[in-house]
């Protein structure tokens, strides 16, 4: 993984758009070859999340927190099997289907004349 890191770097893969598939791929590699695979259990990654690096977000607010939590969260959907884009995606859809703009836009109106 480091040299992957390292070639990487070079060739420009690694910028502020890597695609979540490539992210999965690496912190797969980065965890076995640091024989890790076996504490990346779904409990002990969404334990490291809640527990750990959710709240130091907001007692240190930096953008080595959130880097973290996105990390966490990429490892545990690929231990999950879970696509994090196509889920995310599915979720947006949803989202769009049940929170429709007009419908939205003439609710928070009549909120804010009441």
């Amino acid at each position: 993984m480091d040299n992957l890191i390292t070639q990487t770097k070079t060739q420009k893969f690694l910028r502020s758009d890597v695609a979540l598939t490539d992210l999965t791929r690496m912190l797969a590699v980065f965890a076995r070859e640091r024989d890790w695979e076996s504490f990346h259990s779904p409990r002990n990654l969404l334990l490291a999340l809640s527990m750990g690096e959710l709240s130091e977000i907001f007692q240190w607010r930096g953008e080595d927190q959130l880097s973290d939590v996105l990390l966490y969260l990429v490892r545990l959907a690929d231990v999950c099997n879970v696509n994090l884009g196509e889920a995310a995606l599915e979720k947006l859809r949803k989202n769009a289907s049940k929170y429709r703009v007009d419908t939205m836009k003439l609710k928070y109106r009549l909120h804010c004349k009441n």
